[in-house]
């Protein structure tokens, strides 16, 4: 009995229901046969294959993961999917830029939007009519948020924010799905009104055209490129944004947290300020999960490898022995 076929036995010793241990792993049986319907349906789909991406260029990872990414969310729209939608989105299995648009863009304005905002935005994110991203970190600063440069100048004559990366540490530095998908971004810019900061908030910007998706002026947008290790983020598209005093409507910045009248006054509401953060702290809770799954993966690999490997002498002539 050889490799895999050793694997049937060492099974059969559990002392616990398998079937059960599935149940409490994915926290109740319908969780089970939801994750059990989505694999089922990875597993028969070659599109869904990972078996050659160890050998694939930099260049060719982000392609093969864009179109997964693109088919995954066609079987969405196809198969109907409602709560299985975001576990055949993993499903792709790299980063890829909908982990941004679905993780961090959406819920950043659903967070810190007005109803309003959510009505005109949403609509058009659920649908991937825009594609966005979340654009806080810069070249010089990283999660110190209140020491982002990029500004957000109001403009009361033109009631607009005027969009401005006044150094090269405020560039925006390493936000995915930015260097070549996103359409739009939420941006994190100082709130400056009358000469006066009022700290850090988020803005809606649009960075490419919906019609040819070329950056709309003012805008200096790019690919940061190849990372360390073939596979890590290399099938992401981390990116460099700038600002040359871009334009956007008053109505763009969200305003759930704190506004601006149309006279330029600001505003702040009775909603703690520190749900400015509140993406970012959900996202850092998503990469524990995550990381809870690839450390998973590397268990149950180790536990299958040590029961088919077999490097001592054989006895008799047999095969060598565990």
């Amino acid at each position: 009995m050889d490799g895999v076929d050793q694997l049937a036995p060492e099974r059969k010793k559990a002392q616990f229901d398998v079937d059960e241990m599935k149940i409490v792993w994915a926290g109740s049986r319908h969780a089970f046969q939801v994750s059990d319907r989505i694999a089922r349906l990875v597993a028969s789909d070659p599109a869904f294959r990972k078996d050659n991406r160890a050998m694939l260029s930099r260049k060719e990872l982000f392609k093969n993961t864009l179109r997964k990414a693109a088919y995954a969310w066609k079987r969405i729209i196809e198969l109907r999917l409602s709560e299985e939608a975001s576990m055949l989105r993993s499903s792709v299995d790299e980063p890829a830029f909908t982990d941004l648009h679905w993780g961090m863009f959406v819920p950043a304005i659903k967070g810190q939007g007005t109803d309003e905002q959510h009505q005109k935005w949403l609509p058009l994110a659920y649908k991937m009519e825009i594609i966005g991203c979340y654009a806080q970190t810069e070249l010089g600063h990283g999660s110190n948020v209140q020491g982002l440069e990029t500004t957000a100048t109001f403009d009361p004559q033109t009631d607009e924010f005027v969009i401005h990366s006044p150094t090269l540490t405020s560039s925006k530095w390493w936000p995915g799905g930015l260097g070549k998908v996103s359409t739009h971004a939420v941006v994190y810019a100082r709130l400056i009104t009358d000469g006066q900061d009022h700290g850090v908030n988020g803005f809606i910007v649009q960075l490419r055209s919906l019609e040819d998706h070329s950056p709309l002026p003012g805008i200096t947008i790019g690919d940061i490129g190849m990372k360390f290790g073939n596979g890590a983020y290399n099938t992401m598209d981390n990116g460099v944004l700038r600002f040359e005093h871009v334009r956007i409507p008053r109505n763009q910045m969200l305003m759930r947290v704190s506004q601006v009248t149309r006279e330029g006054k600001y505003v702040q509401s009775n909603v703690p300020r520190q749900l400015l953060y509140g993406t970012m702290v959900y996202v850092r809770q998503t990469i524990v999960a995550d990381a809870s799954c690839a450390l998973s993966r590397a268990v149950c690999i180790a536990t299958r490898y040590s029961a088919v490997r077999r490097q001592f002498g054989s006895k008799n002539g047999g095969p060598e022995t565990q």
